[in-house]
């Protein structure tokens, strides 16, 4: 038997939302604490044997030859996650959470430069949605228990659950947050990073973003600081999207597309003649809070290096290498703006994520979980103005849009993916008289 709705209220779905966001938050905690463990292995391989980065496109010939076999049900990753929670769409195979996990961890074992966010929400979404078919859960019930599950995915993967709560209510539509998945969103977030650091996860702490006081000289730096980081999120973003287009379009196999983003990758690699691009680089996220000597094109490079892994089609997510974008360009604005290189460092690399996913309000949350409080009103400031500047673009192309970022209401809700192709399309021509 089924439920679509959920006609009970007050202590009694109270009851029920903790129960369920309590087993969705550990499941997702220990794929987490599992997924956080190999990737943190195949790291440490890679830096102690880099000679295996060689082998990357001979990898990403093999692992897009399994994604092509078997993985077709699965290739939306979290535009899949997104589209099923709108469109209440078929279950989201099971087979999502270890696929992605495996090809995930090999992409940074031979040396890809990929995130882990995309990885955590997929898991999580897809054991959500394991435990909604298993419970008989429809409609409202089951989407909401889908918004936990990827709240527990990104809340547990980063050690931040406030923000992961936030998150996993804010991604689904530009805009406008999903109040009615609060409950077992949050639930979900808190129980999955108990667990993950119950198993013995340690995450990478970050400086303390020391105090400054809001002035209007400030303020204005703090826009040009935004309008720098829209633009390296637009460029971002575009490179992204016409990589995985074009390639799609030239080379429509997959396992040939990664075989030469591999060898792409392995050229940037050979040519820059260092190793700080390839995998998460967090020692370079790090560096960025300290060090006034970090090369000014390193969030460039950075940028570059992961456009072409994910625009090949290897596995992973966006959020860590554009922590590594934004902190790493913060720290080369704050050097010119005269900012303390750990709040420039600090709320660049929250920002450039914010505007990249159009989550403002989950990563200035994420940037205070991380850095402290002395960097809220900071990272809200850019993390806003960089959303706005932004405009209709995103990571995430099946992002709902039902009011435009300027305040105009459309006449039906539409993706970000079908409004860009819109926008692309030529004006018609007028009639000939």
């Amino acid at each position: 038997m089924t439920r679509s709705e959920d006609a009970r209220s007050g202590p009694s779905a109270l009851a029920q939302w903790i129960g369920l966001g309590a087993v969705v938050g550990g499941l997702c905690g220990g794929a987490s604490a599992l997924f956080l463990f190999l990737l943190d292995r195949a790291t440490r391989f890679r830096e102690t044997h880099e000679a295996i980065v060689y082998t990357l496109p001979v990898a990403g010939l093999a692992i897009g030859w399994i994604y092509e076999r078997w993985g077709q049900p699965i290739k939306g990753g979290n535009n899949l996650v997104i589209d099923t929670i709108h469109d209440d769409g078929p279950e989201l195979p099971l087979r999502m959470a270890p696929m992605v996990l495996i090809g995930t961890v090999l992409t940074h074992l031979f040396g890809g430069s990929a995130g882990r966010e995309g990885t955590a929400v997929q898991m999580g979404a897809s054991l959500s949605d394991w435990v909604s078919h298993r419970l008989g859960l429809e409609g409202s019930l089951r989407r909401q228990l889908l918004a936990a599950g990827v709240a527990g995915g990104f809340g547990s993967v980063f050690g931040t659950p406030i923000a992961g709560a936030v998150f996993g209510l804010e991604f689904i539509v530009l805009g406008q947050i999903e109040y009615q998945a609060l409950v077992p969103a949050l639930v979900a977030s808190l129980v999955g990073d108990l667990v993950t650091r119950a198993l013995g996860i340690v995450h990478t702490p970050y400086p303390a973003a020391p105090s400054l006081p809001l002035t209007p000289l400030l303020l204005g730096k703090w826009a040009l600081f935004a309008v720098a980081i829209a633009l390296a999120t637009m460029a971002f973003i575009e490179l992204t999207h016409f990589l995985k287009k074009q390639g799609e379009r030239r080379i429509p196999r997959l396992p040939l597309r990664m075989f030469v983003g591999g060898v792409v990758v392995v050229l940037l690699w050979k040519l820059l003649g260092t190793s700080d691009y390839l995998g998460l680089g967090v020692p370079t996220i790090v560096r960025a809070f300290h060090d006034p000597s970090l090369p000014t094109t390193a969030f460039a490079a950075k940028l570059l290096f992961t456009a072409v892994t994910l625009g090949a089609g290897f596995l992973g997510g966006e959020v860590t290498p554009l922590f590594f974008v934004g902190a790493a360009l913060g720290n080369a604005l704050a050097r010119a703006l005269d900012l303390p290189l750990a709040l420039g460092a600090g709320v660049g690399l929250a920002a450039v994520f914010a505007a990249a996913s159009n989550t403002p309000l989950a990563l200035s949350i994420m940037a205070m979980e991380l850095l402290g409080g002395n960097v809220f009103p900071h990272v809200v400031i850019v993390c806003v103005l960089a959303y706005l500047l932004t405009g209709h673009r995103s990571i995430y192309p099946a992002q709902r849009l039902r009011f435009g970022k300027g305040g105009k209401r459309l006449s039906h809700p539409t993706t970000l993916g079908d409004l860009g192709a819109k926008a692309a399309e030529p004006e018609p021509e007028d009639e000939p008289r």
